[in-house]
């Protein structure tokens, strides 16, 4: 099917100024320390990110720019941009659906994941696809792709709750020209580990406490369903009760990024410190042991947990393309202006 006709190309969230500089904060939480117990050392927060604020992309996205003035630096190599629509009531529409009319990119991929609602994506190589909540799309743009992407028929036709994020994945220099690629990951197919309280001895309780559904990468052993070009690992955790403690082991080699979709958090390093994350906020971790200790501020606390082994290349990025070079970056214009994405 043919993507929607647009008079002018409504461009995603990068096509907007970059968002200025927000202020940071490293707050502690008032509560006692928490001496850790396990063997493997804890990871420390680096830096803790505020909740910033919203804007509309396009019609239907109400988002937070969540990494904020973070966002295409090394520091969170190989992601590189975090949109977060929080959850928002849609009044049922008889018009156009809401949404992003088309719009290229070049250089990275996209990863839109819906909680609430659905998404409908339609792309200039024949992918016509809707997200529903709990799936998972993963776009790899590579060397040119045009899409577009709106609330589903079906949902503003009825209208109800909607929540997504979007992520952006940067491509290694090698790749960033391979051939679009689409992978259409559905909720059944995402591998769901039951989580665990940590015990005073550092080994795991046998009380189920929580789950984490592992997008990409791999979680106490289960791998996820995402192909990557580099490692990456991308997990959805929810931690049911106030006041648990979870361990969770990640590659000490690779940048660390912790969100808090809802409730609040306190993130425990080696020293016992607990520093609070609050809803929408971001706990960028350093480069320092091999898990992260977490312990749930508020019930059914949500989390996405990301990261991955730093490209450590060099990251142009304007607008809707993400290369090495701007002479790449300004060939990408010219090859969108002369027709040549999507083949």
């Amino acid at each position: 099917m043919p993507l929607r006709s647009s008079s002018t190309i409504i461009i995603y969230s990068l096509l907007l100024p970059i968002v200025q500089a927000l202020s940071t904060t490293d707050t502690t939480s008032s509560n006692k320390n928490i001496m850790p117990t396990s063997s493997v050392a804890l990871r420390s927060v680096k830096q803790i990110l505020p909740a910033a604020p919203r804007h509309w992309v396009g019609d239907g996205f109400h988002v937070h720019p969540v990494f904020s003035n973070k966002a295409f630096t090394e520091e969170l190599s190989p992601f590189l941009m975090f949109d977060y629509a929080a959850p928002q009531q849609f009044k049922p529409n008889k018009g156009s659906p809401r949404g992003v009319g088309q719009h290229p990119h070049r250089g990275f991929e996209t990863v839109t994941i819906a909680f609430k609602g659905e998404v409908e994506h339609a792309d200039s190589v024949g992918n016509r696809d809707v997200i529903k909540p709990g799936d998972v799309q993963w776009m790899t743009a590579g060397r040119g792709i045009i899409h577009q992407e709106f609330h589903s028929n079906e949902f503003s036709k009825k209208g109800g709750e909607f929540e997504m994020c979007q992520l952006w994945v940067n491509l290694p220099k090698k790749n960033k020209m391979t051939k679009p690629h689409y992978q259409p990951i559905v909720d059944k197919k995402i591998p769901v580990v039951d989580l665990k309280e940590a015990s005073v001895d550092g080994e795991c309780s046998e009380e189920t406490v929580g789950e984490v559904r592992v997008i990409a990468g791999s979680f106490l052993g289960t791998k996820g369903p995402a192909t990557t070009f580099s490692p990456v690992e991308l997990w959805d955790a929810t931690i049911q009760k106030k006041g648990t403690v979870v361990d969770l082991p990640f590659p000490d080699d690779f940048n660390c990024i912790i969100f808090v979709r809802r409730g609040e958090i306190d993130v425990i390093s080696e020293s016992g410190d607990p520093k609070r994350v609050g809803a929408q906020g971001v706990a960028l971790m350093k480069r320092e042991g091999g898990s992260i200790r977490i312990q749930s501020a508020q019930k059914n606390t949500s989390l996405l947990i990301m990261g991955g082994l730093p490209l450590n290349e060099p990251i142009a990025a304007r607008g809707p393309f993400v290369m090495n070079t701007w002479d790449e970056i300004n060939k990408a214009n010219k090859d969108y202006m002369m027709g040549k994405f999507g083949k």
